[in-house]
């Protein structure tokens, strides 16, 4: 399975997928951030930029599903959220509530399809993956798979298992998918970096909202082994992304301005 399967570019003769890499070197605001993903994928179903990556480092955010809005806790929840300096949000797609902050990593896939329905379990599947394998390359015992009692919980979570104890496991990237007439997003969010925040915050608002998980399964990929960081873990991925694509480059500000 190789991207160019979840692309409208799917004739052989062109050669790889051209995918647009755009570092995004600043935040825009916790709810910019989100609602630009979905921007980004508004101007690639309308034809206006071809297959991109965007990737940024976010604010402190709490990103609640639709599900969890229609709990009698929500509120308690978000007032969590905000006295542990996160900004609680809903987001489109669905899940339970996911945190993340300047220690994680977001990577937004967005491509323009005739058809991105049809695609939309096989992308779970091979992202998943891809992302794992850019752990493993850096270093991390990663697989895909659900683990009991983690947050926000998914078929295609991505978690590592520390080197020391192999029966504790922790989730490292959440990934969810936003599927439109003319194109999709994924969006993978890796924990990188300083893990207690994100498991205090995720502590009292899925106490708030009355949800049963376990704190031992939040954590990040420097927790497994320690010095990785944010930029090690982006050129993991990138990496790993060239093995399937032509990466080309693109300053964000006069990519996104020129679409």
């Amino acid at each position: 399975m190789t991207i160019r399967e979840f692309s409208p570019m799917q004739d052989a003769e062109r050669g790889p997928l051209a995918l647009t890499v755009v570092r995004q070197e600043h935040s825009l605001g916790a709810a910019q951030d989100l609602e630009f993903g979905l921007d980004v994928l508004g101007m690639a179903k309308t034809g206006r930029i071809g297959p991109t990556l965007r990737l940024y480092r976010p604010k402190p955010t709490v990103a609640f599903g639709q599900r969890d809005t229609r709990l009698p806790g929500f509120e308690a929840a978000a007032r969590a959220c905000r006295d542990h300096g996160f900004e609680p949000l809903v987001r489109k797609a669905g899940g339970r509530a996911a945190a993340y902050h300047q220690g994680t990593l977001v990577v937004d896939h967005v491509e323009p399809h005739t058809d991105a329905i049809a695609g939309s379990k096989g992308r779970f599947s091979f992202f998943g993956e891809l992302l794992a394998q850019a752990l493993r390359d850096a270093g991390v015992q990663a697989a895909v798979g659900e683990i009991p009692g983690e947050y926000c919980p998914g078929e295609f979570s991505v978690h590592g298992t520390d080197p020391d104890d192999g029966a504790h496991q922790v989730k490292l990237i959440g990934t969810a998918q936003r599927v439109v007439a003319g194109g999709w997003l994924f969006s993978s969010v890796i924990v990188v970096e300083d893990s207690a925040p994100i498991r205090a915050v995720l502590t009292d608002s899925y106490a708030a909202l009355g949800l049963d998980w376990d704190p031992a399964t939040a954590g990040a990929v420097n927790d497994l082994v320690p010095g990785l960081d944010v930029p090690a873990i982006e050129d993991a991925v990138l990496a790993t992304y060239a093995r399937h694509a032509s990466l080309r480059y693109a300053e964000f500000g006069n990519y996104f301005q020129d679409a």
